[in-house]
């Protein structure tokens, strides 16, 4: 299998090396944590003092580690003093009280540490508590669209833009091929019952099984659309399923845990605050997301542009929430230090009242932000309105804002 680097992430590993920190790269399954790590390997392991000890978690030559002694043993075997260490281990989880051997092997003179996981609660807690100060999280995405080209072997056109829209961005398709329509399928099917069985069903033990992959179609069929608990158990006894709030917050929790979903909060853009009531979701692919949803992308590919516009603004470095104002709602408030935005998203500009109304809620912001309309249409030169800039789909996800 060829490993290709992915210089964001690599830059972003690399910046924290010799500084003393337990590097921790967090993520959905088969989002590419291990193709960082194993391109770590390549570019390191040519170092005259490297010495890289490389735990993988899902090959059966590790099964036999399971709990932090026997880590302990297989470092300790494998450690090289004089020399530069460096100890990676994939899917770090699966270890129990690997905590205590990360923080001691910390303290060791010339060590770097790098880990990953899959599981957002990997580091809450008393976790947390224990190795306070002496981590750097890294979230790792699935593949922007300019990596999508790379890996793919393809140049920037809208029909690499729809594969991208269609197929997501897992890394791993590269080498299955994402012309084999039929064998990308089987193994979005097989990531995402992955997904469900180790990281939500057994590791909090449900029970109800057929509802909780209910509630993970609905929610890939209304992404971009404001739910809450209750909602989603009004439409449930529509449907005669029969269940509470609670059990419909905590598979919600669950999926955000996993990285299959991101919950997204609103924002009262005059109030300055966050709202508690309502919340939107979209899903960390959204060619997992598609397959999870089925049917045809012609039918929703509104929703699915939102997904990947909210996608591609995390990979710029944003903390995104969902804009509430007096009479409207923006799709995207966008901060990072030193910056913020205001985004709208729309499949088509088809005429002069889809215009007003996506650009004419940018409007209503009483403040100098800079503010964005992002569509599949054309951009023609008189598409900017009022000071809103309107952006090609393209255009954002090669360019970024």
């Amino acid at each position: 299998m060829e490993i290709i680097s992915r210089t964001y992430y690599a830059k972003r590993v690399d910046a924290w090396l010799g500084k003393g920190q337990i590097i921790v790269l967090v993520g959905q399954r088969r989002v590419g944590k291990s193709f960082v790590l194993k391109d770590f390997v390549i570019r390191h392991k040519t170092e005259p003092n490297a010495n890289i000890i490389y735990i993988d978690k899902e090959k059966k030559d590790f099964n036999y580690i399971q709990n932090h002694e026997q880590l302990n043993g297989y470092i300790d075997e494998h450690f090289a003093a004089g020399k530069h260490n460096y100890i990676l281990i994939d899917e770090v989880q699966d270890i129990a009280g690997w905590e205590h051997s990360v923080r001691s092997f910390r303290t060791e003179d010339s060590t770097d540490i790098i880990i990953t996981g899959s599981n957002s609660k990997m580091l809450s807690g008393e976790l947390s508590t224990l190795l306070a100060g002496r981590y750097e999280e890294i979230h790792v995405q699935s593949l922007s669209y300019t990596e999508f080209l790379e890996f793919h072997n393809l140049t920037d056109s809208d029909e690499a833009l729809w594969k991208y829209l269609n197929f997501g961005g897992l890394p791993a398709l590269k080498d299955i091929g994402i012309d084999n329509e039929g064998m990308v399928s089987e193994y979005l099917s097989g990531v995402f019952n992955t997904i469900m069985l180790k990281d939500i069903i057994e590791r909090h033990t449900i029970r109800n099984i057929p509802f909780i992959r209910n509630l993970v179609v609905f929610m890939a069929d209304t992404i971009g659309k404001l739910n809450s608990a209750n909602s989603i158990v009004k439409y449930m006894r529509s449907q005669n399923v029969e269940v509470s709030t609670n059990i419909v917050l905590n598979y919600m929790s669950y999926f955000c845990e996993a990285y299959l979903t991101h919950k997204v909060d609103r924002y009262d853009i005059h109030g300055k605050k966050l709202l508690e009531s309502n919340s939107k979701c979209y899903f960390g692919d959204i060619g997992l997301r598609n397959f999870i949803a089925g049917g045809e992308r012609d039918t929703d590919i509104e929703k699915v542009i939102e997904n990947v516009v909210y996608l591609h603004l995390l990979h710029l470095g944003y903390t995104v929430k969902v804009g509430q104002l007096r009479a409207g709602e923006i799709d995207f408030v966008c901060t990072k230090p030193g910056k913020k935005a205001y985004v709208q998203v729309a499949y088509l500009i088809a005429n002069q009242e889809t215009k007003e109304r996506e650009f004419g809620n940018l409007c209503l912001i009483p403040d100098n932000y800079p503010k964005y309309v992002i569509s599949a249409s054309p951009l023609l030169k008189s598409s900017d309105y009022k000071g809103v800039t309107h952006l090609h789909l393209r255009q954002f996800l090669t360019k970024g804002i």
